[in-house]
């Protein structure tokens, strides 16, 4: 099984593939050296295999490599921060 994580610019997305199909995305919007994560979903026929936090896990690390700060908006990412140590995140997070 061949699982690739793609950030793809113009959608405003992290595509999740599995086999090359598409199983899962995480949507953000970019904001001034900010990334804004909006909603994550994984595919039905694709769930409870563990996909979603190797979306969460590697669009934040490459959110991180790219320098910037992590607003979590979507409960999903913001759960996957609160129960995974992240090196070098800078996480915003929003007021309650």
């Amino acid at each position: 099984m061949t699982i690739e994580v793609t950030r793809v610019e113009d959608a405003g997305r992290y595509e999740l593939t599995v086999d090359g199909v598409l199983a899962g995305v995480a949507e953000f919007r970019p904001r001034s050296g900010r990334i804004v994560f909006t909603h994550t979903e994984v595919a039905e026929a694709f769930e409870g295999r563990g996909l979603g936090s190797t979306l969460a896990r590697e669009a934040i690390a490459d959110a991180v490599a790219r320098g910037e700060t992590i607003v979590p908006l979507c409960p999903f990412i913001a759960d996957y921060l609160r129960r995974t140590e992240v090196p070098g995140a800078d996480v915003e997070w929003p007021a309650a």
